[in-house]
């Protein structure tokens, strides 16, 4: 049987006044796929936090003048969502993975975006092309009942 698979695409300012229009087009694109409430908030989550650490971190901030790029690719197995810009790149292999516990002591902010994201997807990994293009590729598996 052939596979069939669906595309969408969603181009936004880097400005986190489109992070609402952002959840909006996962939650489309999450509702399409089955998921229930739970797993359509976990979905928005891990967007949300992906595109807020582009727009702060990648842009340096509210430079609209950048583009965030949101996919979403559904097929018979799962709904894969990628988020590319092409602003700074950083490996987050580099960045050192403190326990919760003491992130928690030092009332430390940040830091738990990668985490968050691992938490709530079944994958989560980047591809950075220097100078290029930054992509975060997330996939949520459909629960086949």
């Amino acid at each position: 049987m052939e596979r069939i698979e669906r595309k969408f695409l969603l181009k936004v300012p880097s400005s986190t006044e489109n992070l609402a229009l952002i959840r909006e087009f996962v939650t489309s694109a999450a509702q399409q796929a089955g998921f229930d409430a739970s797993e359509i908030a976990k979905l928005e989550l891990a967007v949300d936090e992906a595109c807020a650490n582009v727009i702060e971190h990648a842009y340096g901030g509210q430079d609209v003048t950048k583009e965030v790029v949101v996919r979403a690719t559904l097929d018979d197995e799962a709904l894969s969502i990628d988020i590319e810009d092409t602003g700074r790149g950083f490996d987050p292999d580099s960045i050192k993975q403190e326990e919760l516990e003491e992130l928690i002591n030092k009332r430390k902010t940040g830091g738990l975006g990668m985490r968050l994201m691992k938490s709530l997807m079944d994958e989560v990994h980047y591809e950075i092309e220097p100078g290029k293009k930054n992509a975060l590729h997330m996939v949520k598996r459909l629960r086949k009942t």
